[in-house]
């Protein structure tokens, strides 16, 4: 078709103004930044998101049900009933309790989870990472206690050294009511990649759990399935067949605020950087009404030899769809490559500039991650050529109605 012959002649014409081509070129890779921009964040986002998740569900469970009662042999129930469910892969039996580690002058609020250490490694990942020390030393009756990295650090302790545990629960005696006071010996240090647990959780023996803190625990089964994604039917599922004293909980109602947080953040930073292509397609209408004002007696002569309006139109359009589908394109390029690499560029933006750019007190992992999703870099590919295309429309119309007599009268 001579439309498209035409309209890439007038991209390589060297007989445009200067500054037409600079706004073309601006417009062209203001649409390449805002794609690359847009897939890299959201990169950012997703793998984020995941890692923070992979990591949480390293020391969570899929599934878990607990009540303050302690009914052993009603757990021993909803245990069985779990085993014979087919995406079921594991359980565990496990305690909670809330307490103070004790160290010198320093104290820690913790969380206190009492756990059978064989059966505790089928359903979670947390205590597969042992820095020091071994997980089978967490004996029962020998209150041991098995804490993360940055606690560790924190406090300054080591594997074999003791800690004071402090609960609120009173404890009578000749002299008076006390605080209930155990002294543990650390057994392991573990490391679960997740800032927030590895300061604040520590593990005990279950029955180490129920000698210490008598009554102000909590007792339950944790459940690992096939597919963290069938937790939530899961739980929806037992939720009518165990008793009104327990409560069956999954994973994603363990910090739903924070998941619907992150999803909010995305869906806004898309809407954000979404504008800066809609920016750069805005420089691509002003390109094409000066490219359509300087080719004006073209325009003309094409009219009077016989091109229909719609010729005229098609030309335009190809042109502005071109520059969009270049700068999409390149876009798409720059952005895949920066996500792919992005552990390295920001470890080089680190040595630089000689800051960290995750501290991981803050944000809880200590890692950049990135998780390229095709389905993101099509979909935004999709819109940004969508928008260049609709960029083009208002100038492409404008060349369409020129009359001819009226473009060559003064030529």
């Amino acid at each position: 078709m001579y439309e498209i012959l035409i309209a890439f002649r007038y991209i390589r014409s060297g007989r445009v103004s200067g500054f037409v081509n600079f706004i073309s070129i601006l417009a062209t890779l203001g649409i390449a930044l805002g794609v690359a921009a847009l897939i890299i964040v959201l990169s950012v986002m997703n793998g984020f998101q995941k890692e923070v998740r992979d990591k949480m569900l390293s020391v969570l469970s899929h599934v878990e049900v607990y009540s303050s009662t302690n009914n052993s042999e009603k757990l021993k129930k909803i245990s069985s009933l779990f085993a014979k469910e087919k995406n079921v892969v594991a359980t565990a039996p496990f305690t909670y309790s809330q307490a103070m580690l004790v160290r010198g002058g320093q104290v820690k609020g913790v969380i206190v989870r009492g756990i059978d250490p064989i059966k505790e490694l089928n359903v979670s990942e947390g205590l597969s990472n042992i820095i020091n020390g071994q997980i089978a030393d967490l004996k029962e009756k020998s209150f041991g206690v098995i804490i993360g990295n940055e606690l560790a650090k924190s406090l300054n302790v080591k594997v074999s050294d003791y800690l004071m545990l402090v609960t609120a629960e009173n404890t009578s005696s000749p002299l008076g009511v006390f605080p209930r006071i155990k002294k543990f010996q650390i057994k392991a240090v573990f490391s679960s990649g997740h800032y927030e647990y590895d300061q604040g959780l520590v593990f005990i023996h279950q029955i180490d759990s129920r000698n210490f803190f008598k009554f102000s625990g909590v007792e339950g089964i944790r459940a690992k399935l096939t597919n963290i994604h069938l937790a939530p039917e899961f739980a929806s599922k037992f939720q009518n067949k165990i008793s009104e004293n327990f409560i069956i909980r999954d994973w994603t109602k363990e910090n739903k605020n924070w998941f619907a947080a992150v999803q909010v953040e995305k869906r806004m930073m898309f809407i954000i950087l979404m504008l800066i292509i809609a920016v750069a397609a805005f420089n691509l209408v002003a390109m094409l009404v000066m490219t359509v004002t300087d080719k004006r007696s073209d325009i003309a002569i094409l009219r009077t030899i016989g091109a229909h309006r719609w010729s005229i139109l098609f030309i335009f359009i190809v042109q502005g769809a071109f520059l969009g589908l270049f700068g999409v394109i390149l876009g798409t390029f720059l952005g895949v490559i920066g996500a792919l690499n992005l552990g390295e560029i920001i470890m080089l933006i680190e040595k630089l500039f000689d800051f960290e750019v995750l501290p991981k007190g803050i944000y809880l992992i200590n890692t950049f991650p990135s998780d390229l999703r095709i389905s993101d870099v099509t979909t935004i590919s999709i819109i940004s050529f969508s928008l260049s295309i609709l960029a083009t429309i208002y100038p492409s119309l404008k060349a369409s109605k020129i009359h001819p007599a009226e473009a060559l009268r003064h030529e």
